[in-house]
């Protein structure tokens, strides 16, 4: 029977209460020098070092020629897919469209100033951008739908998709389909940092991109981490986490399943369900013990080691102190199961995606609602978004100064410019207002 963490938030020690927001990626520092290692050897000799980390890592022995994805794997592929699998993911291709078609805003804006100028925003599309899908414990199609509409929406010009092949050195079937309804099919066969690295300085085979976004594991993050500065990382996405929120009525057997949504996909995962209701956190430890035991290796081991070190059930004293820790931990996916959930939604300030009441299971969320799974994780949700189309774009604001503002706009400008000191900034206002006639 798996031991599963059961903690009282009321008089834990501060130092312990950190502990308890510590996830699996404050172990980053430990794969820090591999990682530096493999950016250093991809950003030297290119393909021929992502080969080889692929063989090394995935098992797979490609070669520069054939570490993308070819037209025939691609046909292949939609060959091999089951034909319910291929309507699913149809279906919630449209769902995740239709959810991020909502978050189209138009090319930009422009507006007259109070003295007189005209100042507004373009919105253009990113170059290039990657998109990482990983596959260590699994085969993601979800994540590939999650990161190419919205990329494709947002019109980006060159999308690549990384992602590391089996030891047949074969991407995964569902996943090239999905990419291909999607509207990508530049898909190259690498993980790991690897595949950041080649994404990040360019290589004979993958082209460089401006911005690189997708869940990874450890050594993902830590890639992301340290190209930054050479190309913009995306926000941190790493691995999986969950708070499953409950009032004394919730159903245990629901809260129960919910719990190892999240600790199923690895043991470097964060599962929590915290609630004020001590008989309901029994009741469900005892439920999600037996359930976990149930489980086919290697996601009953993966649950197992989640719900005792980096997870659990935490007893609150009242919904405010239970709140305070949803707050505090800011998860990637937040569940909540209360009388009226909505009325606990506007109390929720720090969380990647927010799922209300009974019927609003994290895999909907992840799977078929349309809402974006791919989430801020290890307390970044403290400032990062969900995934959208605006993370495809960038904004350029724009300005025109007409004669008859020349005056105001000057004036202040020149008064600013003498206070801090810039005498060419003051020389440049004095001329065009010396041409405008206003000085």
């Amino acid at each position: 029977m798996a031991n599963i963490n059961l903690i009282r938030l009321s008089g834990l020690p501060p130092a312990a209460r950190q502990q308890l927001l510590a996830r699996a990626a404050s172990e980053l520092e430990a794969v820090e020098p591999l990682v530096r290692e493999i950016i250093g050897q991809v950003r030297q000799r290119g393909d021929d070092a992502v080969v080889e980390y692929t063989e090394r890592f995935d098992g797979a022995a490609l070669t520069p020629a054939t570490m993308c994805v070819s037209p025939a794997e691609f046909a292949a592929a939609e060959r091999a897919l089951d034909g319910e699998l291929r309507a699913a993911i149809e279906t919630a291709i449209e769902q995740v469209r239709h959810h991020h078609r909502q978050q189209l805003g138009g090319d930009g804006w422009m507006t007259r100033t109070p003295a007189g100028a005209i100042s507004g925003e373009r919105v253009t599309p990113i170059e290039s951008v990657g998109l990482y899908v990983p596959r260590g414990k699994g085969s993601f199609p979800s994540v590939v739908m999650m990161l190419c509409v919205p990329a494709v929406l947002a019109g980006v010009p060159t999308v690549v998709i990384c992602t590391p092949p089996g030891p047949d050195g074969r991407v995964d079937a569902a996943s090239l389909v999905t990419a291909r309804l999607c509207g990508v099919e530049n898909i190259v066969k690498a993980g790991g940092a690897q595949a950041i690295a080649a994404l990040a300085f360019g290589t004979g085979q993958v082209p460089r991109v401006r911005k690189i976004l997708g869940p990874g594991n450890l050594y993902v993050l830590a890639a992301k981490r340290l190209v930054y500065g050479h190309v913009d990382p995306g926000p941190p996405t790493g691995p999986s986490e969950s708070i499953i929120l409950c009032d004394a009525r919730a159903d245990a057997q629901t809260a129960a399943v919910e719990l190892l949504v999240e600790a199923e996909h690895g043991p470097d995962s964060a599962a929590f369900l915290v609630t004020p209701s001590a008989q309901l956190a029994g009741t469900v430890r005892e439920l999600a013990a037996a359930l976990t035991a149930r489980l086919p290796a290697p996601r009953r081991g993966y649950c197992e080691s989640v719900l005792s070190t980096h997870g659990g059930i935490v007893i609150a004293d009242d919904m405010r102190q239970a709140l305070d820790f949803v707050n505090d931990f800011a998860p990637e996916h937040l569940r909540i199961l209360a009388e009226d959930p909505f009325s606990l939604l506007h109390e929720v300030r720090n969380a990647g995606e927010v799922l209300l009441g009974a019927n609003t299971a994290i895999p909907f969320g992840n799977f078929a609602i349309g809402t974006n799974a791919i989430l801020p994780t290890g307390g970044s949700a403290r400032s990062y978004s969900c995934t959208g189309v605006g993370d495809f774009l960038k904004r350029s604001s724009f300005a025109y100064v007409p004669d008859q503002a020349v005056q105001a706009i000057g004036a202040v400008s020149l008064a600013l410019a003498r206070y801090e000191g810039f005498p060419a900034h003051a020389s440049a206002a004095e001329h065009v207002m010396k041409r405008a006639g206003v000085l």
